[in-house]
């Protein structure tokens, strides 16, 4: 693990956060929209309250982007040579729908490229955390650590993709893998959990070929990472955090990195970048 970042700390700060959402959940709750129409609920700050002042106290040298208060000026976050990437609780859509399938989410980025992060599954009492070269691992609940490890063959494949978000690129990319390789089943699965199902072999392939921002991605990219998996963009290049005017990130596709199926896929990809 990250050998300079206290690990314990942070575990007990995203679980935190995530028992800081569990009151909201399956509950009448107001929702508010953001300038991008995204929804925001009580849950969304509670558990952005809770990492921004934690965070403040265990790493008061690393500054903090979180979803919920990241207007700070660019001019400013190019200076940063490292910062926090927080989602406080990914997934929005699905806590208010009632199902399980949310998350909370802080990563380390190092340079504009993620080295670490930690994703809470509060409704299941589960963390995820890893980082490239570091190895990944789920803890459950009783803080009993199992190590992850993604799957380079499995057939039919099968493809986790949002429950709500596709796109005309991504079903042709789909169309293109389905040609190359058979038929495959498809999972549907909501917020950063589709990179942990990877993660821990229970799924081969995630495709984003529609909006996601950096903050929905990163903590769950570096799981994958640990566990020798790939988060890259459609010119096979690694998906990356640039300080940039957006926080969008381009498409991408999430897989092993020694899916027998890369190259066809890659191929594929590119045509459509």
């Amino acid at each position: 693990m990250h050998a300079e970042l206290p690990l314990n700390a942070l575990k007990q700060l995203v679980r935190e956060a995530g028992a800081a959402t569990l009151p909201f959940w399956q509950q009448a709750i107001d929702v508010e929209r953001k300038a991008d129409d995204s929804p925001v609920t009580a849950a969304d700050l509670a558990a952005n309250r809770v990492l921004i002042d934690g965070l403040a106290q265990l790493t008061p040298d690393i500054p903090v982007v979180s979803e919920e208060s990241c207007s700070i000026p660019l001019a400013t976050r190019q200076s940063w040579s490292r910062w926090w990437l927080v989602d406080p609780l990914d997934g929005t859509k699905e806590f208010i729908s009632g199902s399980s399938e949310f998350t909370v989410n802080i990563a380390l980025i190092e340079a504009g490229r993620v080295v670490f992060g930690v994703v809470g599954v509060p409704a299941q009492n589960l963390l995820y955390l890893g980082g490239a070269g570091q190895g990944a691992w789920q803890e459950d609940a009783d803080g009993v650590l199992h190590a992850l490890q993604v799957r380079s063959q499995h057939t039919p494949l099968q493809v986790v993709a949002s429950k709500r978000h596709s796109s005309a690129e991504q079903e042709a990319l789909l169309a293109s893998l389905e040609h190359s390789v058979g038929a495959f089943e498809r999972i549907s699965v909501g917020s950063s959990l589709k990179f942990c199902q990877l993660a821990a072999g229970q799924a081969d392939l995630y495709p984003r070929l529609a909006p996601t921002s950096q903050w929905d991605t990163a903590a769950a990219q570096a799981v994958l990472e640990g566990a020798g998996g790939c988060v890259l963009r459609l010119d096979g290049s690694v998906l990356e955090y640039p300080a940039a005017d957006s926080y969008l990130n381009p498409h991408f596709i999430a897989l092993p990195a020694q899916a027998p199926w890369r190259a066809a896929l890659l191929k594929a990809a590119a045509a459509l970048a």
